[in-house]
């Protein structure tokens, strides 16, 4: 009996062990979606720089990445410049989401750093970002010709990331007729 009464704190503290040493092999941004290969959700947001709408409507015919952003976001303010340099590429279009974040304050941080987007979102609530299965920002989407997400970047996009994970799927896309 004593031994059995060893035996349990010490099979309990093996099998705590190895279940945080397999959480040690997880990459936190490789959480998947229930959106992928789904239609983008239905969405009508006023644009931050416009009186015009921005809607889910806006990524039909063209490859899309969807921003989520923030100025409080200390990652967003890391890949903008990237994003700035991806713009340039007329293979696809950004959008940006600007999430649970003050609308003069966003304007004037698209004015003063540049931007990169067609359109901004105004998510102010975060409503649409839930929709998405937005955890956090930064997040990024990208969006085929058909209004279907394709893939979903959790933090910042970085040259890395673009090249391995998000370049790839725009240049396939990019390629497939509607």
């Amino acid at each position: 009996m004593s031994i059995v009464k060893r035996a349990i704190p010490f099979a309990i503290f093996i099998f705590i062990a190895f279940t945080l040493w397999r959480g040690l092999a997880l990459h936190p941004t490789l959480i998947p979606s229930p959106l992928i290969n789904k239609s983008a959700p239905n969405f009508e947001l006023p644009d931050l720089l416009s009186s015009n709408k921005a809607t889910n409507k806006d990524f039909l015919g063209h490859v899309t990445l969807l921003n989520v952003w923030a100025t409080w976001c200390f990652a967003c303010a890391n890949e903008h410049e990237f994003l700035l340099q991806l713009s340039k590429n007329e293979n696809f279009v950004i959008y940006g989401l600007n999430y649970k974040d003050d609308k003069t304050a966003a304007t004037i941080w698209l004015k003063k750093y540049g931007n990169p987007y067609k359109k901004v979102a105004v998510d102010q609530d975060g409503t649409t970002a839930i929709d998405f299965g937005v955890y956090g920002a930064p997040e990024t989407f990208i969006i085929d010709k058909k209004g279907i997400i394709r893939y979903k970047h959790i933090g910042a996009v970085t040259a890395l990331a673009w090249e391995k994970h998000l370049k790839p799927l725009v240049d396939q896309l990019r390629n497939e007729s509607i």
